[in-house]
């Protein structure tokens, strides 16, 4: 896609799918499209997925296929990224674990390799398996072979965690280390609590619910006072990590959720919508930003099951 396009493509994206401003927009975009294809690209975007669905529990974002949601989801971190940037004069940014992150590789492509001010990011991660590096577990590396790799980040933006320590020790020193971040101003902090305010922090949701490595019924859910906690009973393999806890999570400016595929559908019921009693044990029904923005990136199979949501054929 050309650059002129692009620009076109995220005003565009800005009007409602209704708006004729979509069809000027895109008569005006036609002419600096380097293929026509381009143009068809704009005509179809807003049409292909539903509107933007504001609820109590957030933006709902829904998307037909894959592609579409890996679309909006880079363009959704490049607007957070730009306005922080602009605001703070940096980014911090929280990865999770989850395949969410193989959406991540449109980063690397152009615009966004082009237009992202890369040297201004600090990546942090909400949870990490206490793996090597190199390990097939290790959010890191999946995260490092996606997009890291092929973005221009120095490895002193890249905020690892110590894996050569035990559960309890890696956790006390991701935390000392997020609190030297906050002296420093690379992380924001929050007016309401004692808590990080970070940028952007980008979960996952699982079939069970959880996020992060926050699992229904675990202890981890309780833990108030301290920004990082660690587990070595987790039900997913492997047992042993670390995690942010509720209160940082939900002091965040802005809280994304993946959430795809058919096998998540009954939970991101229970997690998005407007039920009598709720489900207090979910993880995913915790998250709610005290003063900050939560977004919901979900595909049509994730999100069969929302209520007053419906699919048109």
């Amino acid at each position: 896609m050309s650059p002129l396009t692009f620009i076109f493509l995220r005003i565009l994206r800005r009007f409602p799918s209704s708006s004729p401003s979509n069809f000027l927009y895109a008569i005006f975009a036609f002419p600096v499209g380097k293929f026509a294809g381009e143009f068809y690209e704009l005509l179809i975007y807003r049409k292909m997925s539903l509107p933007r669905i504001h609820r109590k529990r957030g933006e709902l974002r829904i998307h037909e296929t894959m592609d579409e949601l890996k679309t909006d989801l880079v363009e959704y971190i490049s607007e957070v990224s730009e306005a922080s940037v602009k605001d703070r004069g940096c980014f911090a940014i929280a990865l999770s674990s989850g395949s969410h992150i193989e959406l991540l590789s449109k980063l690397s492509e152009v615009p966004y390799s082009k237009i992202v001010d890369w040297g201004k990011w600090n990546v942090f991660w909400a949870d990490e398996c206490l793996v090597a590096k190199r390990d097939a577990d290790s959010n890191y590396k999946f995260a490092k072979d996606v997009f890291l790799s092929k973005v221009p980040l120095s490895s002193s933006q890249v905020r690892l965690i110590n894996n050569s320590l035990k559960a309890e020790e890696a956790a006390s020193q991701y935390q000392f280390n997020m609190r030297q971040q906050v002296k420093s101003r690379l992380i924001n902090v929050s007016n309401l609590c004692d808590c990080p305010k970070f940028d952007l922090i980008l979960l996952e949701m699982g079939a069970d619910g959880h996020i992060a490595s926050l699992f229904p019924d675990h202890p981890a859910l309780a833990m108030t006072e301290d920004w990082v906690t660690f587990m070595n009973d987790s039900p997913i393999a492997p047992q042993q990590r670390i995690t942010f806890t509720l209160p940082v999570i939900n002091a965040a400016s802005n809280v994304a959720v993946v959430v795809t595929g058919a096998s998540k559908a009954e939970a991101a019921h229970l997690a998005i919508d407007d039920l009598a009693k709720g489900n207090v044990s979910l993880p995913a029904r915790m998250v709610q930003p005290i003063e900050g923005k939560l977004v919901w990136f979900l595909d049509y199979p994730a999100g069969a099951k929302l209520d007053g949501v419906q699919f048109s054929d």
